[in-house]
Protein backbone atom coordinates (compact mmCIF):
# COMPACT_ATOMS: atom_id res chain seq x y z
CA UNK A 1 0.00 0.00 0.00
CA UNK A 2 1.30 3.61 -1.03
CA UNK A 3 2.28 5.81 1.90
CA UNK A 4 -0.29 8.78 2.30
CA UNK A 5 2.30 11.34 1.60
CA UNK A 6 3.32 9.68 -1.59
CA UNK A 7 -0.39 10.13 -2.93
CA UNK A 8 -0.70 13.44 -4.47
CA UNK A 9 2.24 11.57 -7.40
CA UNK A 10 -0.77 10.07 -9.00
CA UNK A 11 -1.22 13.47 -9.89
CA UNK A 12 1.65 12.83 -12.19
CA UNK A 13 -1.01 10.42 -14.14
CA UNK A 14 -2.52 13.64 -15.71
CA UNK A 15 0.52 14.45 -17.78
CA UNK A 16 0.59 11.03 -19.51
CA UNK A 17 -3.02 12.47 -20.33
CA UNK A 18 -2.48 15.76 -21.37
CA UNK A 19 0.41 14.43 -23.59
CA UNK A 20 -1.89 12.14 -24.97
CA UNK A 21 -4.72 15.06 -25.45
CA UNK A 22 -1.85 16.86 -27.00
CA UNK A 23 -0.35 14.35 -29.86
CA UNK A 24 -4.23 14.29 -31.05
CA UNK A 25 -4.93 17.78 -30.33
CA UNK A 26 -1.86 18.82 -32.48
CA UNK A 27 -3.22 16.88 -35.77
CA UNK A 28 -5.94 19.55 -36.55
CA UNK A 29 -6.79 23.08 -35.99
CA UNK A 30 -9.62 22.29 -34.37
CA UNK A 31 -7.97 20.22 -31.44
CA UNK A 32 -5.69 23.25 -31.09
CA UNK A 33 -7.98 25.52 -30.45
CA UNK A 34 -9.38 23.72 -28.05
CA UNK A 35 -6.55 22.81 -26.34
CA UNK A 36 -5.33 26.17 -26.05
CA UNK A 37 -9.15 27.32 -25.12
CA UNK A 38 -9.07 25.11 -22.13
CA UNK A 39 -5.51 26.22 -20.86
CA UNK A 40 -6.49 29.71 -20.99
CA UNK A 41 -10.13 29.52 -19.41
CA UNK A 42 -7.73 27.55 -16.17
CA UNK A 43 -5.64 30.06 -16.15
CA UNK A 44 -8.25 33.02 -15.96
CA UNK A 45 -10.61 31.11 -13.33
CA UNK A 46 -7.26 30.89 -10.99
CA UNK A 47 -5.65 34.34 -11.90
CA UNK A 48 -9.97 35.49 -11.37
CA UNK A 49 -10.10 33.63 -8.10
CA UNK A 50 -6.96 35.11 -7.19
CA UNK A 51 -7.41 38.53 -7.97
CA UNK A 52 -11.29 39.12 -6.58
CA UNK A 53 -10.30 37.21 -3.36
CA UNK A 54 -8.02 40.08 -2.83
CA UNK A 55 -10.40 42.71 -3.97
CA UNK A 56 -12.85 41.32 -1.85
CA UNK A 57 -11.25 39.86 1.33
CA UNK A 58 -10.85 43.23 3.16
CA UNK A 59 -14.18 44.49 1.73
CA UNK A 60 -17.41 44.97 4.59
CA UNK A 61 -20.49 42.67 3.33
CA UNK A 62 -18.11 41.03 1.20
CA UNK A 63 -18.95 37.38 0.49
CA UNK A 64 -16.21 35.90 -1.29
CA UNK A 65 -13.70 35.75 1.86
CA UNK A 66 -12.00 32.27 1.14
CA UNK A 67 -10.28 30.73 -2.04
CA UNK A 68 -12.99 27.85 -1.75
CA UNK A 69 -15.45 30.82 -1.84
CA UNK A 70 -13.26 32.51 -5.08
CA UNK A 71 -13.03 29.55 -7.08
CA UNK A 72 -16.49 28.99 -6.80
CA UNK A 73 -17.42 32.48 -7.78
CA UNK A 74 -14.89 32.49 -10.97
CA UNK A 75 -15.65 28.64 -12.38
CA UNK A 76 -19.74 30.10 -12.26
CA UNK A 77 -18.85 33.23 -13.44
CA UNK A 78 -16.77 32.19 -16.53
CA UNK A 79 -18.68 29.23 -17.45
CA UNK A 80 -21.55 31.76 -17.87
CA UNK A 81 -23.57 30.07 -15.05
CA UNK A 82 -23.53 32.72 -12.65
CA UNK A 83 -25.61 31.29 -9.66
CA UNK A 84 -25.94 34.65 -7.76
CA UNK A 85 -24.75 32.71 -4.12
CA UNK A 86 -21.44 34.56 -4.46
CA UNK A 87 -20.59 38.44 -5.82
CA UNK A 88 -18.05 41.08 -5.75
CA UNK A 89 -19.03 43.70 -4.01
CA UNK A 90 -16.04 46.07 -5.14
CA UNK A 91 -15.18 48.28 -8.20
CA UNK A 92 -12.60 45.97 -8.57
CA UNK A 93 -13.75 42.60 -8.19
CA UNK A 94 -16.49 43.61 -10.34
CA UNK A 95 -14.34 44.44 -12.83
CA UNK A 96 -12.61 41.27 -12.61
CA UNK A 97 -16.15 39.81 -13.04
CA UNK A 98 -16.53 41.53 -16.40
CA UNK A 99 -13.06 40.25 -17.55
CA UNK A 100 -13.80 36.71 -16.76
CA UNK A 101 -17.56 37.43 -17.99
CA UNK A 102 -15.98 38.55 -21.73
CA UNK A 103 -13.77 34.73 -21.32
CA UNK A 104 -16.39 33.10 -20.51
CA UNK A 105 -18.10 33.84 -23.65
CA UNK A 106 -14.85 33.29 -25.77
CA UNK A 107 -14.13 29.94 -24.34
CA UNK A 108 -18.36 29.24 -25.43
CA UNK A 109 -17.83 30.39 -28.63
CA UNK A 110 -14.56 28.85 -29.35
CA UNK A 111 -15.90 25.51 -28.57
CA UNK A 112 -18.59 26.01 -30.55
CA UNK A 113 -17.01 26.92 -32.98
CA UNK A 114 -14.29 24.33 -32.84
CA UNK A 115 -16.99 21.77 -32.92
CA UNK A 116 -18.45 22.70 -36.24
CA UNK A 117 -15.35 23.11 -37.87
CA UNK A 118 -14.67 19.27 -36.89
CA UNK A 119 -18.57 18.57 -38.08
CA UNK A 120 -18.03 20.33 -41.42
CA UNK A 121 -14.54 18.91 -41.89
CA UNK A 122 -16.35 15.13 -41.20
CA UNK A 123 -19.11 15.62 -43.75
CA UNK A 124 -16.79 17.05 -46.25
CA UNK A 125 -14.37 14.00 -45.66
CA UNK A 126 -17.55 11.87 -46.75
Amino acid sequence: MALPLLRPLRLLRLLALVRILDRSAANNLAGRVLVYVAGAASVAVGLGALAVLDAERAAGGANITTIGDALWWASATVTTVGYGDRFPVTGEGRAVGVVLMVVGVAVVGSVIASVTSWILGRVQAE
